[in-house]
């Protein structure tokens, strides 16, 4: 799933392939991070009820057929109903990944799995950019989508060796919470996109947006099996990890939006090239996860997590710091420490998450973290776009004056998450 970061750098050739005006290109991401999002924790309580290695068998399988759809679509709108159903492979194995690797090993283990499990998205996140850039050079557009349906399939037919669960007694699955919340999110989301040029059409979409949820968590309130049980909201420190999760997300995308077209500006650099230092994050978040692991040995990981949210702060301070004569020296470094801070967070994340929610709703637990970090990214994407376009107005060469203030921007995001912490001083009994 983090390989479909190689996308973004097929936008031009899917716009070359299908004669498409380039604002059209936003539905390749707008319909996959849409069905994903919306239907993940709905497909993490299905996960609870009928077990996590079904869940991640359909969502490989769906996976393969719609990487194969979308490398044959013959029209962009065969190619958009491909990524509608790419969007729901990938909110059946995202929904279940945590919970079915936590469930494979002893309850004492949790972390060290989270970190494993958190340290694969981090490579993959790496080889996106990097390798795909290479294929969609040498095998044209459908690359990013043909060269992974083999990878899922491989996966599909590994996981039939998975352990079967025990079979558990039989739950009602709440359809009207489940529809409620995936148009409640998607409307959401669709209005956050066209804050970029707003209209009726943006405030009809709050609207619809703010009613759905309502409904959604009256629905919940009164269902017998809620697919989200607000009770744990309750909590403070539960409520503030999660709040954090999408802002710590939100500030960190600003990487993967507008670090491109700053390393387009820089002469000689080729798209190979600038793969492997978008790369240099990834490689952070890879590096932190087993050492988050370790660390949790002997700190709690409300600790980690506040490390975590300091170094992500200092390596988006850093890369505010490039100038119009690149130091790639510096601006990678800066992306390894906000990398490492990202990773160090998201495991101390997913470990309070899933210590908190009941094991029997492991997969709730696992889709919260992810559904959270979706609403960060497209949040980033359409805030942190909107900032440093309204900055590179206001002049012909106010490129880096716009980038340099949007990343600081970023920067302060995280840092006043730390100074809330730090004010806040709570310590739970729960670990948190």
């Amino acid at each position: 799933m983090p390989l479909d970061s190689a996308v973004n750098i097929d936008f031009p050739a899917i716009v070359a392939r299908f004669g498409l005006p380039i604002p059209m290109i936003q539905w390749i991401v707008i319909s996959y991070v849409l069905t994903q999002t919306g239907l993940m924790l709905s497909f993490g309580r299905v996960g609870d009820m009928l077990g996590y290695r079904r869940v991640f068998l359909w969502g490989t399988g769906v996976s393969t057929l719609a990487f194969i759809g979308c490398a044959l679509s013959p029209s962009y709108s065969v190619l958009i109903a491909a990524r509608v159903m790419q969007g729901i492979g990938a909110g059946l194995i995202l929904s279940c990944g945590p919970a079915l690797a936590t469930s494979l090993f002893p309850e004492a283990m949790r972390t060290q799995v989270l970190a494993r499990y958190m340290m694969m998205f981090g490579i993959g996140s790496a080889l996106g950019p990097a390798v795909f850039g290479l294929l969609v050079e040498r095998f044209g557009w459908s690359a990013v989508f043909s060269f992974r349906a083999p990878i899922a399939a491989a996966a599909f037919l590994l996981a039939w060796l998975l352990p079967r669960p025990n079979r558990g007694e039989r739950e009602s699955f709440d359809a009207a919470g489940g529809v409620l919340l995936a148009l409640g999110l998607s409307f959401m989301l669709l209005a956050l996109n066209r804050l970029r040029s707003p209209g009726p059409q943006t405030a009809v979409f709050a609207v619809l947006a703010v009613a759905l949820l309502l409904l959604f968590y009256r629905q919940e309130r009164r269902a017998a099996r809620p697919i989200v049980d607000f009770r744990l909201f309750h909590s403070v420190d539960f409520a503030v990890i999660n709040a954090s999760n999408v802002l710590i997300n939100l500030s960190g995308f600003s990487i993967m939006l507008l670090a491109p077209f700053y390393l387009a500006r820089i002469d000689g650099l080729s798209l190979p090239a600038a793969g492997l230092v978008l790369a240099a994050s990834p490689v952070g978040i890879i590096t932190a996860a087993p050492m988050a692991a370790r660390l949790a040995r002997d700190h709690r990981p409300r600790l980690i997590a506040l490390v975590g949210t300091t170094l992500s702060g200092v390596g988006l301070w850093g890369i505010s710091l490039s100038g119009d004569v690149p130091d790639l020296a510096i601006l990678v470094l800066s992306m390894v420490v906000q990398g490492v801070g990202i990773g160090l967070f998201q495991v101390a994340y997913f470990d309070i998450v899933t210590a908190t929610i009941p094991l029997r709703q492991r997969g709730v637990a696992g889709a919260l973290g992810m559904a959270t970090r979706s609403i960060g990214t497209v949040t980033g994407a359409t805030l942190l776009m909107l900032l440093f376009q309204s900055l590179q107005s206001r002049g012909a060469d106010s490129f880096m004056p716009a980038f340099q203030v949007t990343f600081r921007i970023a920067a302060a995001i995280p840092a006043a998450v730390v100074l809330f912490d730090l004010r806040r001083g709570r310590w739970s009994s729960r670990g948190i």
